[in-house]
C-alpha cells in the first residue's frame, strides 16, 4: 500500500475502490501496491484465468467472484459488496494510479462536487490509441447533448458516495456502466465534475479499447444509454443537491 502523503492529499477515512479484474495479474502488483493506506481494495475477478484473484487475495485486497460477463456486471458487484462511506473504481490494468484517489474523495467530503471523474491525459506512447479517443470524444458530445454537462472524458476512474451511487439505480451491466452513472447524475441534479489524471499505457491488452471492434462495442452500448428517457429527479429532492 502507498502513503497518500505522496499524491499531496490526506486520505480521508473509510474509502473503498473497486477494481474490475479479467486476467490482470502483470498489473495487479503494482495496481495494489499504489492502494492508499488504510484504504480497502475490492478487486472483483470476471473470469479470469492467469490467477489474478488468488494472487489478489495474496496481495491483502478483497476478492468479489462475478461470473456474469461484462464491465458493468464486474463494477457493480464491486459496489455492492463495498461497505465504506466513499466508493472509488479504477482500473486494474496499471493505466491509472490509485494512489491519485484520495483527491477525488477530498473535494466530495468537501461538498465541491457529488461524483468526481478522471479526465485522462495520456503519458507515453500507446497509451490511449486514437480510435478509443475519437470514441470518447463522440460520446462526450452525445453526454451534453442529452445532459447540459460539458465533460471532456468519460473514463472508468471516479469517486462518489457509496449511498449516492446506490440510490442511482444503475441497471447497465456493460460498457454503458460508467456512463449510465454520469447520465443518472445529470439527472438528479448532481454536481459531476472532473479532474485531469495520468494515463498510463496498460499492462497487457485491453478487453475494450485496444480494438476497433472493442470500441465499438463500447459506444454502441453508451448510444443506447443515451437514448434513456431522463429519470425522474427524486435523488436531487431527498439530498438536497444541485447542479
Amino acid at each position: 500500500m502507498t502513503d497518500s502523503s505522496l499524491t499531496g492529499a490526506p486520505a480521508p477515512a473509510g474509502a473503498d475502490i473497486v477494481l474490475p479484474c479479467l486476467d490482470e495479474a502483470d498489473a495487479l502488483p503494482w495496481v495494489l501496491g499504489r492502494v492508499p493506506d488504510g484504504w480497502r481494495a475490492v478487486v472483483v475477478d470476471n473470469g479470469s484465468t492467469d490467477g489474478s484473484a488468488d494472487l489478489a487475495r495474496a496481495l491483502g485486497a478483497t476478492v468479489v467472484h462475478e461470473p456474469r460477463r461484462g464491465f458493468g456486471a464486474a463494477c457493480h458487484a464491486g459496489l455492492l459488496a463495498a461497505t465504506a462511506p466513499y466508493v472509488c473504481f479504477c482500473d486494474c490494468d496499471g493505466s491509472l494510479d490509485p494512489a491519485l484517489l484520495p483527491g477525488f474523495v477530498a473535494r466530495i467530503a468537501a461538498g465541491e462536487s457529488d461524483l468526481v471523474l478522471g479526465r485522462r491525459r495520456p503519458r507515453g506512447r500507446g497509451a490511449w490509441p486514437a480510435h478509443a479517443r475519437l470514441g470518447n470524444i463522440a460520446l462526450a458530445r452525445m453526454l451534453h447533448d442529452r445532459t447540459g454537462l460539458r465533460l471532456r472524458d468519460l473514463g472508468p476512474m471516479r469517486a462518489a458516495r457509496r449511498e449516492t451511487l446506490l440510490e442511482l439505480d444503475l441497471t447497465d451491466r456493460r460498457s454503458g456502466y460508467p456512463l449510465q452513472m454520469v447520465v443518472l447524475a445529470a439527472d438528479a441534479g448532481l454536481r459531476v465534475t472532473e479532474t485531469d489524471v495520468p494515463y498510463l499505457p496498460r499492462t497487457g491488452r485491453s478487453k475494450v479499447t485496444g480494438t476497433w471492434r472493442g470500441t465499438w462495442h463500447a459506444v454502441r452500448d453508451m448510444r443506447e444509454v443515451l437514448r434513456r428517457p431522463p429519470a425522474a429527479p427524486a435523488l436531487a429532492v431527498r439530498t438536497g443537491a444541485a447542479r
